[in-house]
Parts: C-alpha cells; sequence; structure tokens
C-alpha cells in the first residue's frame, strides 16, 4: 500500500482513516507538538489580553494557573481519541451529531475557530514582519507568512511534527531570555505583583478566557495522535498533551500579561516584547521577538492545515471529497484568502478587542460540543465505533444525530443566561455579580443531556458491527 505520509512527501491523506500499517510514529513526539504550539505571538497576546481585563497582574496570574489546568484536561482527552480512532477529530464528531448534523454545527463552529485564531495570527504576523524585516507593509508581511505556513501545512501531519520538534529548544530559550528580562526589569517590583483587591468577576473572566483559549485546541487536537499506532496508550497520549501544553500555556500567558503590566502605554504587543527583551541586553528583544514570529508561522500551519481539513469535512458531507494533494491545497489556498479578507477588515488597530472577544464567544460554542464529545466516547459508545459508518451518509449513524444537536442547543441555551461579554451579560450572571459561571453550567448540563438522550441507542447491536468491522481495537491503552 502507498505511504500517504512519506519524510519527504506531501501528506495525501485528509479525512479518511489511517489504516494501522501506515501509523507509525511515538507518544513522545505529542509532547514538542504540544509545547511548541503555546509559544508564538498569539499566545503572548493572550497574556496581554488576559491582563485587560483588570483583575490586575497577580489575580491574572492566578486566573491564567487554574484556568489553563481545567482547560487543557478537557482538551487532552480528545487527543487521546486520535491513536484509538485513526480518525480527524471533527469527523468523530459524526456519531454525536449526524453526517449532515455536524457539517452544519460542529464542523461550522470550527472554521469560525480557525479562521478567528487566524485572523489573529495574520494581523500579529503582519506586524511582526514589517517591525523586524521592515517588510513595506503589513499586508505583505502576513502574505509571506501565510506563504510559509501554507508549505507547511501542505506537507501535512509529518512535517508540523518535525517543525514542532525543531522548535521546542529555541522556544524554551525564547521563553527563558524573556523571563529574565522581565525579573530584571527595573519597573518589575513587589508592588506590581501585590495581589491588591479581589475582582470575583474579573479574575473569572480571565479564567474563561485561559481555559477557552486551551478547549480552542479540542476541534482538531487528534489530528495531531491519529497516525500513531493504535496499540499507544490513552493515558499516555492523554499526560504527552496534557503536561507540555498547560505548562506551556502558564508560562506563556503569565509572561504576557507580566508584559503588559511592564509597559502599559505600548498598544503594540509585537513592539512591548521586543522593548522587553532589549533592556536585558540591545538585541535581544529581536531575537525574543523574532522566535515568537517563527512559532507564530508554525501555528499558523497548524490552524490552516485543521482549517483545511473543516473545509473537506463540510464538503464530503454533501458530496463524497477524495483525499488527495488537490483538494488540500484548494482548501489550504482557500483557509489563506479568507483569513486576509477578515483581517483586513478588522485592521491591526483593533487587534486587542477582536481577540478579546473571538477567545471568549470560542469558549462558550465549544464548551457543550466538548462534553457531548466527550461522554459519547468515554462513557456511551466507549471507543466503539464502525469507521465505514462514519462515512456513510446514509449510515447507523444517521444525517441528523438529535441526540447531539439537542444536547447542543438546549444546554448552550441554558449557558447564555450565565454569558459575561462585552456586547452582552447574561440576567443570570448581572444578578450574581456580573461573574461568568457559563462554562461551569454548559460542560455538566451537555454531558448529561447526552448521556440521557442516548440511553436509547442499541449499543450492543453497533458493538456486533464493530466487531465485525475488526479495524479499531476494543479497549483503551493505559501504557
Amino acid at each position: 500500500m502507498t505511504d500517504h505520509a512519506t519524510d519527504t512527501g506531501i501528506e495525501q491523506h485528509a479525512i479518511d482513516w489511517i489504516p494501522n500499517e501506515e501509523r507509525h510514529g511515538k507518544v513522545s513526539s505529542l509532547g514538542a507538538i504540544w509545547w511548541v504550539a503555546n509559544i508564538n505571538l498569539t499566545g503572548m497576546s493572550t497574556g496581554v489580553a488576559t491582563l485587560a481585563v483588570g483583575a490586575g497582574l497577580f489575580w491574572t496570574v492566578v486566573a491564567t494557573f487554574v484556568g489553563s489546568l481545567f482547560g487543557t484536561f478537557f482538551m487532552a482527552f480528545h487527543s487521546s481519541q486520535g491513536p484509538q480512532l485513526g480518525l480527524p477529530q471533527l469527523v468523530q464528531s459524526r456519531p454525536q451529531f449526524g453526517y449532515l448534523g455536524a457539517a452544519l454545527t460542529v464542523w461550522v463552529f470550527a472554521l469560525v475557530n480557525y479562521v478567528a485564531y487566524n485572523t489573529s495570527d495574520a494581523l500579529l504576523s503582519g506586524a511582526a514582519a514589517q517591525h523586524l524585516f521592515h517588510v513595506p507593509s503589513s499586508t505583505l508581511g502576513y502574505a509571506l507568512a501565510a506563504l510559509v505556513a501554507a508549505v507547511i501545512a501542505l506537507y501535512g501531519y509529518r512535517w508540523i511534527h518535525h517543525v514542532e520538534h525543531w522548535l521546542a529548544i529555541p522556544m524554551v530559550v525564547a521563553l527563558v531570555i524573556l523571563t529574565v528580562a522581565v525579573i530584571a526589569n527595573a519597573a518589575n517590583t513587589a508592588e506590581l505583583w501585590k495581589p491588591g483587591p479581589f475582582h470575583f468577576a474579573s479574575v473569572m473572566t480571565v479564567f474563561v478566557i485561559v481555559a477557552g483559549f486551551q478547549l480552542g485546541w479540542a476541534p482538531y487536537v487528534s489530528d495531531y495522535s491519529r497516525y500513531l499506532p493504535a496499540t499507544t496508550g490513552t493515558r499516555s497520549t492523554f499526560w504527552w498533551t496534557y503536561l507540555p501544553s498547560a505548562v506551556s500555556a502558564i508560562w506563556v500567558f503569565a509572561l504576557g500579561s507580566a508584559v503588559a503590566a511592564l509597559a502599559p502605554d505600548e498598544p503594540d504587543p509585537v513592539k512591548a516584547f521586543t522593548a522587553i527583551g532589549d533592556s536585558l541586553a540591545p538585541g535581544l528583544g529581536w531575537l525574543v521577538s523574532f522566535l515568537l514570529f517563527v512559532g507564530l508561522l508554525a501555528i499558523m500551519a497548524i490552524n490552516q492545515y485543521g482549517g483545511s481539513l473543516s473545509m473537506i469535512s463540510i464538503i464530503d458531507s454533501f458530496r463524497p471529497a477524495r483525499s488527495g494533494r488537490r483538494l488540500r491545497a484548494a482548501t489550504i489556498v482557500a483557509m489563506a484568502l479568507i483569513v486576509f479578507v477578515v483581517a483586513q477588515t478588522v485592521g491591526v488597530d483593533r487587534f486587542n478587542s477582536f481577540y478579546g472577544n473571538a477567545l471568549i464567544f470560542l469558549a462558550y460554542l465549544f464548551t457543550p460540543w466538548t462534553a457531548i464529545n466527550l461522554v459519547d466516547y468515554f462513557f456511551v459508545r466507549r471507543g466503539a465505533y464502525v469507521i465505514r459508518e462514519i462515512f456513510n451518509p446514509r449510515g447507523m449513524y444517521g444525517r441528523w444525530g438529535w441526540n447531539g444537536i439537542a444536547a447542543y442547543l438546549l444546554s448552550t441555551a441554558i449557558m447564555v443566561p450565565f454569558f459575561v461579554t462585552t456586547p452582552f451579560t447574561g440576567f443570570l450572571a448581572h444578578r450574581l455579580g456580573d461573574v461568568d459561571y457559563s462554562m461551569f453550567v454548559g460542560l455538566p448540563v451537555a454531558g448529561l443531556l447526552y448521556w440521557l438522550f442516548s440511553r436509547r441507542i442499541d449499543l450492543e447491536s453497533e458493538r456486533l458491527l464493530v466487531v465485525e468491522e475488526g479495524v479499531l481495537p476494543l479497549h483503551h491503552g493505559s501504557h
């Protein structure tokens, strides 16, 4: 059989199942992916956005710590599905939401997720290229960055893993330099880190932003573990995802908040990071910003790759989409063009407000989905799916998965009164002191509703079909 992901070739698999004979790699490779994924200009700017909420530096860092540990917990369990199923994350939503239902609900939201994050990346990459390399315009800077990211995304899974592996140590260097620069900065006084008043509403908003950022990986985290051998353990996949991602997020977001506190009058995050680095030694600021810019190119590649898979998934729900280089290339280009148009509409001057709102609203969109998907995988079907039926438009999982759709819509509706955003605050949140409890409501409600609605599924018949197909392990590894 043809190898679809050779060391030098362009990946040809898209949303199709990865056969066991094409599986490769070690679970430890996930460590580099999820360590590096947070270390870039967008990750640093997340810390800037959280400080702007108004909780103060100390409480912002505390909320960042807790929010990262919380959000990454769910994201890492999604990652563990990859080796077991050999499928992209979103395709695995068909058993919960249906063949068409997944396309019109989850996948559209996922595409919005990719566009929102890549728009933020586009604005920062253009500004960074202009600042670092004196490119004539931020538009040209984004075009060059998007081209590099598109090439990596086109080569696909194995090259994304290679790039993240190569960047692991340089990214540590960047964080160490910036950390020392922050500690040694003259403006970094004990007064700056005093806890100050505890504003629960602001602290919870920071929590939602950080937890939501980590949950934002959930719709595509298993895309980067799906080529691992099916014997890869659930526990090992979880930990090789959880620890690198949670620790790097805490470090990066906290640093971003600290830099923002030290340079409150600098609205451009790239210039702020450069100035703090230069305060330690001339030239170090440029080096740090350059490394964070390279990290940004890597995450743009991941987002373009994931956006491409999302587009192909939507297309495939209405007409069969054959895997291949041409389709992947077309969707990657389409993704870059959509992001370019949106970025031009938003503009770099409105980056902070756009990015802050995007983080919160995306957290709202994916909170119910993550609960439904995980409950189905771990508690309802227990990892047993009929692969051929997932790709059958009139198969056993149905065109509309009303169990998942109903649970999603109802839980989202129940969350709305608890929302706290700039344009809208729910009436229950307002009565509770403008504190955002939506995530703590949405996760258990969505999971419980889906579990109740799914009790009528004939799981015994489904399991017999899984045994008959014989392509998936019927247990979760733990080694």
